[in-house]
């Protein structure tokens, strides 16, 4: 019987800062080195109070996904001229 071919695992090592992450198929190794690609992009266009400002807003909704989404929902409605109350 000849054995099924495909991913076992992958490992991603970042070249800029040494970050490692393991995927299980294909496209999961894809979407983590894109969205490792895209962090250092933002990075790299912050300087260094942006980047802890930056990171801080993000510890802090991403701590609570439903701030997340009420605040995006506010910030929709604020552009679409909504009561700001």
């Amino acid at each position: 019987m000849i054995p099924a071919c495909g991913w076992d695992q992958a490992v991603f090592r970042c070249g800029r800062c040494g970050i490692e992450h393991t995927a299980i198929t294909e496209g999961d190794y894809l979407t983590a080195v894109g969205a490792h690609r895209d962090a250092h992009a933002v990075w790299d266009r912050l300087n260094p109070v942006e980047r802890d400002g930056f990171a801080s807003i993000l510890r802090t909704i991403l701590s609570a996904p439903g701030l997340a989404v009420e605040f995006l929902a506010l910030a929709d409605r604020q552009a679409t001229g909504g009561d700001s109350r």
